[in-house]
């Protein structure tokens, strides 16, 4: 502090003389500091408003920062919307294709040999159906039945009897595992004849790289391909009764002279904005979450399978990015028809 006001008083001497004042009074030389000082406080307080503001504005670009992430966050998003023209699908193995044939919309290891658990049972429900049996007629649940490989749990109790055609229904449309077995057991030969007559339909279908070796699909001895899947989806849409089935949101069964509630397993038959014309899920460990569908989606009925999905959500998370993707794609190609059509839907040459 000293040293600067004895350069202030050097540099006030130095203007005196040159200006030709001669040296100035001490207390000249004090008038001068305190005006020069005074100065310096002046424009130092004019320079903090600057600061305030600056300060500010970080302050409201922080805030701004945070409550995007904090909306992020409560949309379950933690990154930009993806472009819906690109389709990326989670699930091991996948396979969309138009019902009538023809070349694989999109595929993802379609050809891969995988545990299939559920799906297997549009298959049981064909070879059921393809015997012609009185659908009326009472199927009861035996220990038998019962899941001793996996433990499953089920509401139809052991002693438990319902109709063959609400033992159908169950199976399609909430993947009841008793009544699916039962259903074999009470095919003419029993369940040999019964696992015997799924793998020759299978090969009449040309599934050439699928095998059964039960009605439920609780082995993963069960095996098959997305290629192969929908070869049967196709299949089993041919059937009015899978079709109903599979599809039904929910239904109450009588069982036993008791009437019991049941939904399905497949939350997107209960969605306005798809129009589902068979389903079926599947799990087991080794085969994670699978979902087979025949649905209209842009304007054309497809068949969808999805095999090996990991996440409770991820199988139907797919089925959905794949109709955003086709429909998006759909709207884009009737767009590029449009914009090269000429007046009155001339097309225009080049």
């Amino acid at each position: 502090m000293a040293g600067a006001q004895m350069g202030i008083r050097l540099f006030i001497a130095v203007g005196f003389l040159m200006l030709g004042l001669g040296l100035p009074s001490l207390g000249g030389v004090q008038a001068v500091e305190k005006r020069v000082a005074e100065k310096r406080v002046v424009q130092k307080s004019k320079a903090k408003p600057s600061t305030n503001r600056s300060k500010s504005a970080k302050a409201k670009t922080v805030k701004k920062q945070t409550l995007t992430k904090s909306k992020r966050r409560a949309s379950g998003s933690t990154a930009p919307v993806s472009n819906p023209g690109v389709l990326a699908v989670q699930s091991g193995s996948a396979l969309v294709v138009e019902q009538a044939g023809g070349d694989a919309i999109y595929q993802k290891n379609a050809a891969q040999v995988v545990p299939i658990a559920s799906i297997t049972k549009l298959m049981t429900a064909m070879v059921v159906l393809d015997g012609s049996p009185a659908l009326q007629v009472p199927v009861t649940i035996t220990d038998d039945d019962v899941d001793y490989l996996r433990g499953s749990r089920s509401r139809l109790h052991v002693g438990s009897v319902l109709s063959r055609e609400s033992a159908l229904l169950l199976a399609l449309m909430s993947s009841e595992n008793r009544a699916a077995n039962a259903l074999a057991r009470h095919y003419p030969g029993g369940m040999p004849a019964f696992i015997a007559a799924m793998n020759i339909k299978a090969q009449a279908l040309g599934m050439r790289d699928t095998h059964f070796e039960d009605p439920t699909g609780l082995t993963s001895n069960n095996v098959s391909t997305a290629n192969d899947l929908a070869k049967m989806v196709v299949a089993a849409h041919k059937y009015p009764l899978i079709r109903e089935f599979s599809t039904t949101p929910e239904a109450t069964v009588e069982v036993g002279g008791r009437e019991m509630d049941y939904r399905n397993t497949n939350p997107l038959v209960r969605n306005a904005s798809w129009d589902v014309g068979l389903s079926k899920t599947g799990y087991i460990s080794e085969a994670g979450k699978c979902l087979v569908m025949q649905a209209r989606v842009a304007d054309k009925p497809v068949v969808i399978v999805l095999l090996d999905s990991s996440g409770k959500l991820t199988r139907v998370g797919d089925a959905n990015r794949i109709k955003r993707w086709m429909e998006h794609t759909h709207a884009s190609n009737k767009s590029s028809i449009h914009a090269a059509a000429g007046p009155q839907g001339v097309r225009v040459p080049g």
